[in-house]
């Protein structure tokens, strides 16, 4: 019976470790680690609270337009009540012609109560104010799409860094381990007297510098994972693991977008200035009508009474009123306010205009030095990689002359050492390659779409 439960405790131990494994170390590819962005990164939340916020925006200028209604409720207490001058014969016939009574005039309590409305009938700038909200809250959504493509940017980057480094230190370790291979041969020959000291010397120092070089790209390694976390949004204590490898993508596809067309509409940055350029429009017609008349409907109801004394404002009856009527508000003269708004208005769409055509002439510019810089940095990874094969079977060969006693150990090393060389300008020119791309495809619009 213990035995029975304590095998069902360790069964439940162990299967508890690995899904706590599995829940603390996440895997993504690059579209999963972009999808995962734009739904965590705190500038997308950012942006989607905008959005709310443009929404709440929109829905308060409708609300002006919908009856105004209030109600109000007043008590007034005339402390000294003012009094009005009456000929006293009004009162008394036999009263001197210069005597007057000084009558009060009011009483010392009083009491309303009553409800308002007021609808607008017509107002010019209401009406434009709704076409402009629309637009606004389009304008929020835009400006989301290109908060996901500055994320989604940002993240392919990281993550093409890590994978290049994957590929650094993979070739590291290989170089180590033959390096360290032909030390202990090395060294070996020396105790036996074939070889000098100096040759065994010369091999534990280009050791010790890949080493070296290894903890310094192990170290950039986990930072760049730090960094890929940080821009997708995720705690940097979180463990994350990358399922895409570098010989899953394939290099020689990027070419064939070189040559694609574009249009300015698919930059998201263009489609901004395009819903401005709307709002702009608005802006000037929305000041151009604040010199129509504005009409509104009032109405009103109320209750009110006066009493000597306080309490009878609550035993004693309340009287009525009612009144209904409209108000045309019509603008005579301003000192020209408006039409100098008028004209800050017109130049700020000129501005918005004119940032339109330098934004084509940049989109141009951006697409044809993505396209120039892609091809280049492709043409150059082909001469690396041709230079990095050529430099190892030069490696290959010394290796082999040395082992026969026709090389020396010098060469080995020289060799060794343009081959280390000739591997991080390939990789150097690789992480080119993968920017050059991601650079080239934001240039066309085509680095993110929701």
């Amino acid at each position: 019976m213990t035995n029975n439960y304590s095998g069902k405790m360790l069964l439940s131990g162990v299967l508890l470790f690995f899904s706590t494994y599995a829940r603390a170390q996440q895997a993504f590819t690059l579209k999963e680690a972009v999808d995962y962005a734009v739904k965590n990164h705190i500038n997308v939340k950012n942006a989607q609270t905008d959005i709310h916020s443009a929404s709440a925006r929109v829905n308060e200028i409708k609300a002006i337009g919908l009856p105004q209604i209030n109600g109000n409720v007043g008590y007034t207490n005339n402390l000294i009540i003012q009094r009005v001058f009456i000929p006293a014969k009004t009162f008394d016939p036999s009263a001197s012609e210069s005597d007057v009574v000084a009558a009060e005039f009011g009483v010392r309590n009083s009491g309303t109560a009553g409800v308002s409305l007021n609808q607008i009938l017509f107002d010019g700038s209401y009406t434009l104010g709704l076409k402009a909200a629309d637009v606004y809250r389009e304008l929020s959504q835009k400006s989301l799409t290109q908060t996901k493509q500055q994320v989604a940017e940002n993240v392919t980057k990281a993550y093409y860094s890590i994978l290049v480094n994957e590929e650094r230190v993979k070739l590291l370790n290989l170089n180590i381990g033959r390096i360290d291979s032909l030390y202990r041969e090395t060294k070996r020959l020396n105790e036996q007297g074939f070889a000098e000291k100096l040759d065994v010397q010369r091999i534990e120092v280009q050791e010790n510098n890949l080493k070296i070089e290894l903890k310094n790209v192990n170290r950039l390694q986990e930072l760049s994972y730090y960094l890929l976390k940080f821009q997708m949004g995720m705690k940097t204590e979180e463990s994350i693991a990358l399922t895409d490898k570098m010989e899953s993508i394939k290099i020689a596809d990027f070419l064939p977008q070189i040559d694609q067309n574009y249009k300015y509409t698919d930059r998201i940055e263009y489609s901004l200035l395009q819903t401005q350029d709307r709002l702009g429009q608005l802006d000037v017609k929305n000041q151009k009508v604040g010199y129509l008349p504005k009409v509104s409907l009032n109405a009103a109801y109320n209750y009110g009474t006066g009493r000597p004394q306080f309490g009878d404002l609550f035993t004693k009856p309340w009287f009525n009123s009612a009144s209904v009527g409209f108000s045309i508000q019509i603008p005579i003269f301003d000192g020209f306010s408006k039409k100098f708004k008028i004209i800050q208005s017109e130049n700020a769409l000129q501005k918005i205009k004119q940032n339109m055509n330098l934004l084509e002439n940049t989109i141009d510019f951006q697409v044809k030095q993505g396209q120039i810089t892609l091809k280049n940095a492709f043409e150059t990874l082909q001469e690396q990689k041709a230079n990095m094969d050529l430099a190892k079977e030069v490696v290959r060969v010394t290796k082999i002359k040395y082992e026969q006693g026709v090389g020396s150990n010098l060469e080995v090393v020289n060799a060794e050492s343009s081959y280390k060389e000739s591997q991080t300008n390939y990789f150097s020119t690789l992480y080119n390659v993968l920017i050059a791309k991601v650079d080239l495809d934001k240039a066309l619009g085509k680095l993110y779409n929701d």
